[in-house]
């Protein structure tokens, strides 16, 4: 491919990449940012969404063939110098790889779960609002080998720039789906099989006795208020034991532990 010369920061064949922070906070309307060599490789490679272009700094674009080997031959790829790619971004872009990829059709949690295997691992997320955390836990998800990150309603957006670059890529490669109703979902589990585990500092059962027998989702919920009480009255509660007079962790660092744990605990 030849790369394609931007030298006005307003040229229209770069328009998605303009004012970059504000513009992930309105919206891109069924698009999103990807930002660094390796999550451009991943965007490229993993083949769940497609790429609709990519702008590079001028003195990146040698470091890049392998990457965009992988690409589709048409897929426009813009170069430009460090002032004109901050001027388009509106911030210093330090790191010099961006692409727009697009979202596609979301796909309904229910149908997700048909896809998955005999023994799945799943995370499901409820209230997670925070991108670090949502890209720190799918980068747990992909690390430890879960099967799919399933979300409710009121969590953030994976595709969130800041999520997909904490996540390191895996918000790319890690199938995700929502779900609008806890309760109809937490159902919905329990009838394909699954054994469901709730990650509470109150769990009565502590993790390293806690065994994975099959099918298994691990809930996790947000900081502070946790898991709603309802949805921990009907699941199976663990909790990861810690000092006296220390109750919880941040809930990237407990999904690593919970995610490490069961992934190797399979009886």
């Amino acid at each position: 491919m030849d790369p394609i010369r931007i030298d006005d920061p307003r040229d229209p064949r770069v328009a998605a990449y303009l004012d970059i922070r504000e513009r992930d906070l309105a919206g891109r309307q069924g698009r999103f940012v990807a930002e660094g060599k390796v999550v451009l490789d991943l965007l490229l490679s993993a083949g769940r969404f497609a790429a609709e272009s990519v702008l590079v700094l001028e003195n990146r674009l040698s470091g890049l063939d392998d990457v965009l080997r992988k690409a589709p031959h048409d897929l426009p790829v813009y170069v430009a110098t460090g002032a004109v790619i901050d001027a388009i971004a509106g911030f210093h872009m330090h790191r010099g790889i961006l692409a727009i990829g697009r979202k596609g059709t979301p796909r309904p949690a229910e149908l997700l779960l048909d896809t998955l295997p005999a023994s799945a691992l799943v995370v499901v997320l409820v209230g997670i609002a925070n991108h670090d955390n949502i890209g720190s836990i799918f980068r747990n998800a992909a690390a430890f080998g879960a099967d799919a990150v399933l979300m409710d309603a009121t969590c953030c957006d994976p595709l969130y720039r800041k999520a997909i670059r904490v996540s390191v890529g895996a918000a790319l490669k890690v199938p995700f789906a929502s779900f609008a109703d806890t309760s109809r979902f937490t159902a919905l589990l329990d009838q394909q099989g699954f054994d469901q585990v709730a990650l509470s500092p109150r769990g009565l059962t502590d993790m390293r006795e806690a065994r994975r027998t099959g099918r298994l989702a691990l809930y996790l919920g947000t900081e502070g208020e946790g898991l709603p009480d309802s949805l921990l009255a009907r699941l199976r509660t663990v909790r990861i034991t810690m000092s006296e007079g220390f109750d919880s962790l941040n809930v990237a660092a407990a999904s690593a532990i919970a995610l490490h744990h069961f992934s190797a605990s399979k009886a």
